[in-house]
């Protein structure tokens, strides 16, 4: 069994029967009051974020997972179909496993999913995303002094804020975790 001081960001626990993922995790050491470890976890059943201390050295019961690189191919109902691409098998996780980043998927990207004896946990959109402009509206000449965005639809249906020099066909990198514009690609 490990103890606090082997956890980290990302580490898995079973916690109060649940699965959960470490979100945060701070050591602290109060004046003269004993030294613990503030955690912050997320259970994976259900979403919901609990906070906990723990003292020094108590023991905690770390889940190893594994995870693997699936690809993605279409959403179907309240699911995802992803494929694994060394044996070709298709995998149906619920949409609502996926933390962030759902609606900027398309056909062919890799999702990260991570598995407990073969059942899938977790799983995660990669961090950035390239996607193209499908409508936006037309900028104005000039109008690249001031930090102003407008809306952009992009090629998967999402709505992303971009710069006003951003225009149609323009190929643009989004950061899934928070949807927002990073730059624009040279193509």
């Amino acid at each position: 069994m490990a103890d606090t001081g082997d956890v980290s960001l990302g580490t898995f626990l079973r916690y109060n029967g649940e699965l959960v993922q470490v979100v945060e995790w701070q050591h602290r050491t109060p004046g003269n009051l004993r030294a613990f470890y503030q955690g912050k976890m997320r259970v994976l059943s259900n979403g919901k974020l609990v906070e906990n201390r723990f003292r020094s050295g108590e023991g905690v019961e770390i889940v190893y997972v594994e995870y693997r690189n699936l690809q993605f191919i279409y959403p179907e109902d309240n699911n995802i179909v992803l494929m694994d691409k060394d044996s070709f098998e298709q995998i149906y996780l619920p949409k609502d496993m996926i933390t962030s980043g759902l609606e900027f998927l398309k056909e062919g990207m890799d999702v990260k999913v991570w598995f407990e004896s073969d059942q899938p946990i977790s799983a995660e959109a990669p961090n950035h995303v390239e996607l193209l402009i499908t409508y936006t509206e037309p900028g104005l000449k000039g109008d690249t002094a001031t930090n102003t965005l407008k809306p952009a639809t992009v090629e998967t249906g999402a709505e992303v804020r971009v710069p006003l020099f951003c225009s149609e066909g323009d190929m643009i990198r989004i950061d899934t975790r928070s949807g927002a514009y990073v730059e624009r690609v040279k193509q």
